[in-house]
């Protein structure tokens, strides 16, 4: 048997549903004709992919390995057969937040300047490895360290730590602030693609209350409406600039590493040409 593209979709509704019967309704199948197809697929592998011995459906770890080859090749096909693209192959450039900082715009310009034969989409993608791993991009720019397996990553510089707070908060009297300051307030943390841990503070000084949110956009509205602090990079302030919203110097946390990564194997030609380009900028 071959493995055709209705077995991945097969898969990965079963995957976003955890339930045989919601991802046959969303397929517009038969549940005994997608639970066939899910065994051919298992079969074919040589692997199981999903755990049936509760009523919730969870992937085994092979299965979850296998999720995100499954979206990356599904959504590389989809990408190929797309009419719009034929008149040009655009590189997806995916971020979680910020991008490249203050030189996100130097970025895009000379790409422009020197690549016009290939557009470059920035795509903010509220994920750990924004896109990358799913096939939703092809190069992305991600702080801290990077875990996902099947990635290749150049280190591209380090940012300082700032600490974010609303514009009426008292630390915001201070030209820079230690972790002890914030171990009294609540802290934001974006547990989606944040970079910021409790783990960040000593265990005897870290803050007593955590507000987890789960994209940039809350993270910032949760600090700007007095409910909490945050912890960021260098980078942020100029990318996400907001009247009631100050940001510090963080002056005893260590820095978070920037790097630009993109998947092993074959990808979009021009990811080395970006890659240069990027580290280029830096320089200047």
């Amino acid at each position: 048997m071959t493995i055709e593209l209705r077995h991945l979709r097969a898969f990965l509704a079963i995957a976003d549903e955890g339930n045989v019967t919601r991802a046959a309704a969303r397929l517009r199948l038969s549940q005994p004709a997608l639970s066939r197809t899910l065994r051919q697929l298992e079969d074919q592998l040589g692997a199981r992919l999903v755990d049936r011995s509760t009523h919730h459906l969870e992937l085994t770890a092979r299965g979850r390995v296998f999720r995100d080859k499954a979206a990356a090749a599904l959504a590389a096909v989809e990408t190929a057969l797309d009419p719009a693209g034929l008149g040009g192959w655009p590189l997806r450039l995916g971020h979680t937040w910020a991008a490249l900082g203050d030189h996100t715009v130097p970025l895009l310009r000379r790409w422009d300047e020197t690549r016009p034969d290939v557009p470059l989409e920035l795509l903010r993608v509220d994920d750990r490895t924004a896109g990358l791993t799913r096939g939703e991009v092809d190069v992305a720019l991600l702080r801290g360290t990077v875990t996902a397996a099947g990635l290749r990553t150049e280190p591209l510089r380090h940012e300082e730590r700032v600490a974010v707070m609303p514009a009426d908060s008292p630390l915001a009297a201070l030209s820079r602030v230690t972790l002890a300051d914030l171990a009294a307030h609540p802290l934001a943390l974006n547990s989606v693609s944040g970079t910021t841990t409790p783990e960040l503070w000593p265990p005897s000084t870290r803050p007593r209350r955590t507000v987890d949110v789960s994209n940039t956009d809350e993270w910032l509205m949760t600090i700007a409406a007095g409910r909490a602090l945050g912890v960021s990079t260098s980078a942020t302030p100029s990318s996400h600039a907001h009247p009631s919203l100050v940001y510090r110097p963080l002056v005893d946390a260590p820095p978070v590493p920037l790097v630009i990564a993109w998947r092993e194997g074959p990808g979009h030609p021009a990811v080395p040409d970006l890659v240069a380009l990027a580290h280029d900028i830096l320089a200047e």
